[in-house]
């Protein structure tokens, strides 16, 4: 209970913590794309970065944008498909899975058993409980795992809520990404330009 305590003490002093599923992975820029990629995806999807510090420093080639469509996993191991993926997730209002998933792999590389307990409580108040504004979609048997888990937090706590978000994004959201004007802007901004001129 000191732990909740000093926590709430913080807040008071310095506004609401930052959510560790907001921070950005070491490896994940934040939303942005490459001026390259400017044009219809940037009216596309609300959000996205085109250029300034947050741009990508490297534009995905147009492979890595076509391997996004080879299958979900690619997609999700790309920092600028996971970007681009989070900006489309936004316009869904869907944005809080990527978000949940993103703090599972963070919590995932965490060791520090104190800093686990903490990240582990940030999260299920963000995106388990269900009195949160980004509450994940999760079943019940799930549910219950987590709140047994959450008696001694672990880094592998949400591993199944992880699992069962990661499986609905790749149902439910990935296919209509692949269709969207924000993914096929993309590809036509890679695509070598033919002549119509003759």
């Amino acid at each position: 209970m000191r732990l909740r305590n000093s926590t709430q003490d913080q807040r008071r002093r310095t506004g609401p913590p930052r959510c560790p599923a907001m921070m950005q992975l070491p490896q994940d820029p934040p939303v942005a794309i490459p001026a390259a990629y400017a044009g219809a995806a940037a009216a596309a999807v609300p959000g996205l970065t085109w250029s300034g510090p947050n741009a990508c420093s490297t534009p995905p080639s147009p492979e890595e944008v076509q391997s996004w469509a080879q299958s979900f996993d690619k997609l999700m191991h790309s920092p600028t498909g996971r970007s681009v993926f989070r900006a489309f997730l936004r316009t869904e209002y869907s944005e809080e899975n990527m978000l949940f998933w993103l703090a599972c792999e963070e919590l995932k590389a965490e060791a520090n058993q104190h800093v686990v307990d903490e990240k582990a409580r940030l999260i299920y108040e963000d995106y388990v409980s269900i009195l949160s504004p980004k509450e994940v979609s999760l079943d019940s048997r799930v549910r219950e795992g987590i709140n047994r888990k959450m008696q001694e937090p672990s880094p592998h706590t949400f591993d199944d809520a992880q699992l069962q978000i990661y499986t609905l994004m790749h149902r439910d959201s990935y296919p209509r990404f692949l269709t969207s004007p924000t993914y096929r802007s993309l590809l036509l901004q890679g695509a070598p330009q033919s002549s119509s001129e003759a």
